[in-house]
């Protein structure tokens, strides 16, 4: 565990965090993303991120936004992604995004651009890939403990557009 992770978890477990979060990070990871043209994820510092673009559900406008992800391991173009929102009480609208355009969303991982298919995950699937993200980042069950809805997660995998 790199230095200071312990702490990060601590702090992000907190409501304040919550509350502040979502209004700083993304505009720091964006900005320092763009400004290092792919290169650079602040928060990737503590956990493995990525850049989601996908389609509104309701305006089609592309939706830019950097994500803490779980790369799958054995495969170098599957991630999980949790739509924790930080642990408040509505679901990410990356979420809506994705289950609107689940084969129109593109990630930039390691400032590569990939085409993907969303899956949203559900049963023992969610259950044990649940599990999974609790172990990779404890603060997920302390997000999950502070909402009544059950927190979204997805499976995004590189698809192949050379066919189309």
């Amino acid at each position: 565990m790199a230095p200071g992770v312990r702490l990060v978890q601590k702090v992000s477990s907190t409501r304040a965090f919550a509350k502040v979060a979502p209004y700083v990070v993304p505009v720091m990871d964006r900005t320092v993303h763009r400004l290092t043209r792919g290169k650079v994820l602040l928060s990737a510092r503590m956990l493995p991120g990525l850049i989601l673009t996908v389609p509104g559900a309701r305006s089609g406008r592309l939706r830019t936004t950097p994500l803490a992800c779980m790369p799958e391991k054995g495969t170098e173009q599957s991630w999980i992604l949790v739509g924790s929102n930080f642990g408040r009480s509505g679901h990410p609208s990356w979420t809506a995004n994705l289950l609107a355009g689940p084969d129109r969303a593109v990630v930039n991982w390691q400032g590569r651009d990939i085409p993907v298919h969303a899956t949203l995950l559900e049963g023992e699937e969610r259950e044990e890939v649940w599990r999974a993200a609790l172990k990779f980042w404890p603060p997920y069950a302390t997000y999950q403990a502070r909402v009544e809805r059950e927190i979204r997660l997805f499976r995004l995998r590189g698809r192949d557009d050379t066919a189309s």
